[in-house]
């Protein structure tokens, strides 16, 4: 095998800088809720209008950067955010509330945050793929 087969090409490696952009992007869901803008401007639609925004951030900066590999790409971004938001739980919760919550203190909630936002970029991805390709 030679060394060129070992080294990623442009093709196939991650735009990490993208990837931690678009899920710092997506912190702005939970920093809604902990600053109670989510309560104030009212529930389930902030959340949900949220999530509709930093999804279309996300399939245009799949579109715009004409990256091969969106759906991988997406689901990495969204994989990322559940860790960063996991962290931010885990130094804020104390903060706020007097003690640690949020997914650390429940393995199955963390296990479940990761896959929610996995399939989450997934979907996102899909949908960047559609716009590229139409």
């Amino acid at each position: 095998m030679s060394s060129s087969t070992l080294r990623p090409t442009a093709a196939t490696s991650i735009p990490w800088a993208l990837v931690l952009v678009l899920a710092g992007v997506a912190l702005t869901r939970p920093l809604l809720n902990m600053t109670g803008l989510a309560q104030l401007w009212g529930k389930p639609a902030t959340p949900l209008i949220a999530t509709a925004a930093i999804t279309g951030i996300w399939v245009m900066a799949m579109v715009l950067s004409r990256h091969p590999r969106p759906v991988q790409t997406l689901v990495l971004v969204g994989l990322t955010y559940a860790v960063l938001a996991t962290a931010l739980s885990a130094v804020a919760s104390p903060v706020l509330d007097g003690e640690l919550s949020g997914p650390l203190t429940n393995p199955f909630a963390l296990v479940a945050m990761l896959a929610v936002n996995a399939a989450w970029g997934s979907v996102a991805g899909v949908l960047a793929a559609a716009f590229r390709a139409a």
